[in-house]
């Protein structure tokens, strides 16, 4: 099985001052794909500088050329399928279609309650995520789209000509639970996982890949549910959350023995975050750029 590296970039610098030049050398390196997080602000991060996630994936669509592009991920906490679908149709086509769309249910972090809502419950997100994706799917598959929901409609909602990427552009489904899963499987041309959380702090890598091979199983049911083979789905892991850490990323071995037990497990594309210094990202850059070099040459 076949197995990608790409990278995911925080929208932490100023465009002019190193933004452009971290998406420029990662389509140097020769990373599938580079994502964004999709955030007003994170964690650590939020007294810094954190800049959209839309206007930054526009600007490395001009300042690249083959590198795919995305979001990991897009949520409901600020945004309505509406006028995302509208940015996602610009985007596809200034990049030439070369966008993934990352989308999850959303989390607790400061999102969530920074249009002035109270944070909601997970079976609240849980209630929307389901009613955002498939609308989504039609805003961006249909040339009008009229639909009353529990939480977001559209009303004769024009996005003409559509996507570049035919039938539209592609779903990277972040999901863990049942109800994810399921929309996953329904509208994913991807799966997202960052592994089990609650592991993080006191499990084992051990215990960590035995829970995400119970998360690829419960996709692969939920797929054979609806009718559809899950081995086409492609299987995405965001490296950095499970209780490896960065330790994968200290050297092509290290990285090289991670990445072969993943994609065991039926992984075909991992995701390293671009180093940052002095944050939990801190990859010595050296290291990361001979990770991402290297280490597919020993994987094949």
């Amino acid at each position: 099985m076949s197995l990608r590296l790409s990278t995911v970039i925080l929208p932490v610098d100023r465009w002019h001052e190193g933004g452009r030049a971290k998406w420029q050398r990662a389509e140097e390196l020769g990373f599938h794909a580079a994502y964004t997080y999709d955030h007003l602000s994170w964690r650590t991060f939020r007294d810094g500088p954190w800049f959209g996630a839309l206007p930054t994936l526009t600007a490395a669509a001009t300042a690249t050329e083959r590198l795919r592009l995305g979001t990991l991920v897009t949520s409901p906490n600020f945004r309505h399928p509406v006028t995302l679908a509208k940015e996602l149709i610009s985007l596809d086509d200034i990049s030439d279609g070369r966008i993934t769309l990352g989308i999850g249910a959303g989390g607790n972090g400061f999102d969530a309650t920074a249009l002035g809502q109270e944070a909601w419950t997970p079976r609240e997100r849980a209630d929307r995520f389901g009613e955002f994706v498939p609308l989504l799917d039609r805003l961006l598959t249909e040339g009008a789209v009229t639909q009353e929901g529990a939480f977001y409609s559209a009303v004769e909602a024009r996005n003409i000509p559509g996507c570049v990427q035919r039938p539209r552009l592609p779903f990277a489904v972040a999901a863990t639970g049942p109800r994810g899963l399921k929309l996953a499987a329904r509208y994913g041309q991807a799966w997202v996982t960052t592994g089990d959380p609650k592991l993080f702090e006191e499990g084992t890598p051990e215990q960590s890949v035995a829970a995400l091979r119970g998360q690829v199983e419960r996709l692969g049911a939920a797929c054979a549910a609806i009718g559809r083979d899950a081995a086409p789905l492609d299987k995405v892991l965001l490296m950095g959350f499970t209780p490896d850490r960065n330790r994968p990323l200290e050297s092509v071995d290290a990285f090289v023995d991670f990445a072969g037990r993943h994609r065991d497990l039926g992984f075909t594309e991992l995701v390293l975050h671009w180093p940052i210094p002095d944050s939990d990202f801190a990859t010595a850059e050296g290291d990361f750029e001979k990770i991402a070099t290297e280490a597919l040459g020993q994987l094949r």
